[in-house]
């Protein structure tokens, strides 16, 4: 992963160093397709495979899902259009457990092409931040409410290409905590970095995920399946 520093802002602190992951659906390379879910600040990884079973009851099809857990339910503590700095160690770290996330797929035989990074608000913030900063061809980025991270979108830390990376960006636009312009920045930088971006913006929707959202999500998760089968 090229465009991901994990490294600990000062050695020794990782925050998120004992996370743990669940796991919903088949064992890790035993289907076509496998999901990181990322859930939202005050949630947890038990909470976000809700919304597995959403998309299973959908008609996903067979798909692993992992969800890592954030220690103390948070990825990081300040909002995320804070400068970056400020929400460190939590970050770096966070992004590591989405990386050893994305290993322990690997090492299953599951190559990210195959692979979707997906989340909701603070989750979504951080599986964008993760694919971006990585780049390479990813079985897509999946941002329900949700943007790059940072005070401002800096390009200078998005240097990777995303090779055609399908990327849905879904949010409202009255969003207490995600602006909308931050969705559409998001959206320009995964462009320029080689994305293939769906924006969504739903008017008066508030903090929350609706069928339409679904609904691409399940399509897409399909969609990949039958180009790996």
């Amino acid at each position: 992963m090229n465009g991901v520093d994990l490294r600990p802002t000062r050695p020794g602190t990782d925050p998120h160093a004992h996370a743990r992951a669940l796991r919903r659906g088949p064992a890790p390379g035993e289907a076509p397709v496998a999901v990181v879910l990322l859930h939202g600040r005050g949630d947890s990884a038990a909470g976000i495979l809700g919304l597995a079973d959403e998309l299973d009851a959908r008609g996903a099809g067979p798909v692993t899902f992992l969800a890592p857990d954030a220690v103390g339910g948070q990825w990081y503590p300040l909002r995320f259009l804070e400068p970056v700095e400020r929400n460190e160690p939590w970050l770096t770290s966070a992004l590591a457990v989405v990386e050893r996330a994305v290993a322990d797929l690997a090492s299953a035989g599951v190559p990210r092409e195959r692979i979707v990074v997906a989340g909701f608000s603070q989750g979504a913030c951080l599986a964008l931040e993760y694919v971006a900063r990585a780049g390479g061809a990813w079985g897509g980025a999946v941002a329900l409410s949700g943007g790059l991270i940072g005070s401002e979108v800096d390009p200078a830390r998005y240097p990777e290409r995303l090779d055609g990376t399908a990327v849905f960006l879904g949010c409202s636009d009255a969003d207490a905590h995600i602006p909308e312009a931050r969705v559409h920045a998001s959206g320009r930088q995964l462009l320029a970095q080689g994305a293939s971006v769906t924006s969504r913006i739903y008017p008066g929707m508030g903090h929350t995920v609706n069928a339409d959202e679904l609904g691409w999500f399940v399509d897409h998760l399909r969609r990949l399946a039958d180009r790996v089968g």
